[in-house]
């Protein structure tokens, strides 16, 4: 017998009093990370998630994010927001990624690189490049879908970080960059001409920076248009290490000047990484940035922004050199109104017909992985481990979202029935290194360990734990994450009474993600009745 849910409403946690005329909105928020503060003002990162390479359009008063989704999928995931600062994830441009035969397994780093979003001719384009297989364009009437299937714009190993720009006298270009992996040269910038339509670049590049004096590993080009010059938004430097460089010219193809307009200066913001520039309704200039921040990924940041004599100089510049310094706490964009504090979802009661937006499998998703169902749980199927694997860095099927903030709790109640031995399932914390907490079926009953793998990606072989046999089939797992990445697991079979099993272990990101957490549910071998096991609920806390 399944035990009841209760659903506690959520009210606001560790951000102030809300200003005069701010609305609670009714569907839940994070527990453990808002970046409203509740006084008209904001706390930087505004989504402390791996949301990297980023880019943000406006459209009349509403704005609209996507970005990286390397080989999770769904891709692309568009998140929506009326203050630049409350953001709420609607939907996914990508259902499965192309082409269908090699996204089937898990392709760890490949896949979706760094998006641009605009909106023309009354519709949202987003160009995404696959570093293996070129740029491509995918299309919609509204933003939350549904998405049209992706046309590859340039074919091409190595083409990346493309930016579109529409110009005012109907001519269309396309701006990219290199990745050395592939293309065998970085770290410049090249702008090439497209078709009216934009679904064809032309043969026609021209370079219009060679970084690697002053500029190295330059790269994620945006380019605007704004008071008769033409802009490059681009990060050098490296993820990690760099800082924002704003090209400007005349010209489409220059010759540009260029300068750094923003740096990590005295703050504890490294990167600061590319982004976007946007300007509300009310004519205020913002620019959003990642930081690349380990195994929580690479989070998401909102500078003020303002123009002096035709440059940008982004965050706060107290010494008036032209190069401004990340803030952590600002106040709001005025937008002409306060709006509800809103996050992207975390936690899940799987109460829906639909599998909770947040989450994301390491492959193309197979119809027999699992469902929703009306009784209020995800039924997820044991599936056979692929013959090749040597840990979980080769199975497909891991259900898996990001990490919502640098500390918290997460708690899931599940019932595992499973119908043969050697069949398993748990809540895992994914990347390079990984732990679960693993509940699996040996003669006839079931016992609990934590399993741990380093090195996955160099095939790193798991241990595991002292087992613990469990009584009932309905068990608690559990796991607290603190400052670091550092991860303690825990069982419970009353849901009251917590034990803790195993060793701690410190999170590590995946390849160019961050470290993920969710589940899995596998077994050896085929056969044609295999055990699931049922998630009623999974609960990110403080």
């Amino acid at each position: 017998m399944r035990f009841s849910k209760i659903i506690v409403p959520v009210l606001l946690l560790n951000i102030g009093m809300p200003v005069v005329g701010q609305k609670k909105e009714t569907v839940n928020y994070s527990k453990v990370w808002v970046a409203d503060n509740g006084d008209g003002t904001y706390k930087n990162p505004i989504i402390h998630a791996d949301y990297s390479d980023l880019d943000v359009v406006r459209v009349g008063k509403e704005y609209y994010m996507t970005a990286s989704s390397f080989n999770c999928v769904p891709g692309l995931p568009i998140l929506h927001s009326n203050d630049l600062v409350n953001w709420k994830l609607i939907g996914h441009a990508i259902k499965k990624q192309i082409p269908l035969e090699v996204f089937n397994k898990p392709q760890h780093g490949n896949g979706v690189w760094a998006p641009s979003i605009r909106f023309h001719n009354n519709e949202f384009y987003i160009y995404y490049c696959d570093p293996d297989f070129g740029i491509y364009l995918v299309k919609a009437k509204k933003p939350e879908g549904p998405w049209s299937e992706p046309i590859l714009v340039k074919g091409g190993k190595g083409l990346i970080d493309p930016t579109p720009l529409w110009d005012d006298d109907g001519q269309v270009y396309l701006g990219y960059a290199y990745a050395g992996s592939r293309a065998g040269i970085k770290s410049i910038l090249v702008i090439c001409t497209m078709n009216a339509e934009g679904s064809i670049a032309q043969n026609d590049e021209v370079m219009i920076l060679d970084g690697h004096e002053e500029e190295p590993v330059v790269e994620g080009p945006k380019l605007y248009k704004h008071n008769g010059y033409y802009y490059v938004f681009a990060p050098a430097g490296g993820v990690s290490t760099g800082w924002q460089t704003v090209l400007r010219s005349k010209n489409i193809y220059g010759p540009y000047e260029k300068r750094k307009v923003m740096d990590q200066g005295k703050t504890e913001i490294n990167g600061p990484h590319q982004g976007a520039w946007i300007q509300t309704q009310a004519g205020e200039d913002w620019f959003f940035h990642f930081q690349d921040k380990k195994a929580y990924g690479r989070v998401v940041h909102l500078q003020p922004m303002k123009w002096v004599d035709n440059w940008p100089v982004i965050g706060i510049d107290d010494d008036k050199n032209g190069v401004g310094e990340p803030v952590m706490v600002y106040k709001k964009p005025n937008v002409g109104k306060t709006f509800p504090i809103l996050t992207p979802p975390d936690g899940d009661e799987f109460n829906s017909l639909k599998l909770g937006l947040q989450w994301q499998w390491h492959a193309n998703p197979e119809v027999n992985w699992g469902f929703p169902t009306s009784m209020g749980y995800f039924n997820m199927f044991c599936r056979p481990v692929p013959e090749e694997a040597i840990n979980l860095y080769d199975v497909p099927n891991l259900l898996l979202q990001k990490l919502p903030s640098e500390e918290f709790t997460a708690t899931a109640k599940l019932t595992f029935n499973a119908r043969f031995d050697g069949e398993y399932t748990g809540l895992l914390i994914m990347g390079l290194d990984y732990s679960y907490l693993c509940l699996k079926q040996e003669g006839g009953k079931l016992f609990l360990s934590q399993k741990t793998a380093e090195n996955c990606d160099k095939k790193g072989i798991e241990s595991e734990s002292n087992q613990v046999q469990i009584e009932n089939k309905t068990v608690y797992l559990q796991v607290k994450v603190k400052k670091g990445g550092i991860c303690d697991f825990s069982y419970s079979q009353d849901g009251i009474n917590f034990n803790s099993i195993g060793q701690s272990f410190t999170a590590k990101e995946g390849k160019w993600i961050g470290a993920k957490i969710g589940f899995l549910a596998l077994r050896k071998g085929k056969i044609n009745d295999a055990g699931s096991v049922a998630i009623d609920w999974f609960r990110i806390t403080n």
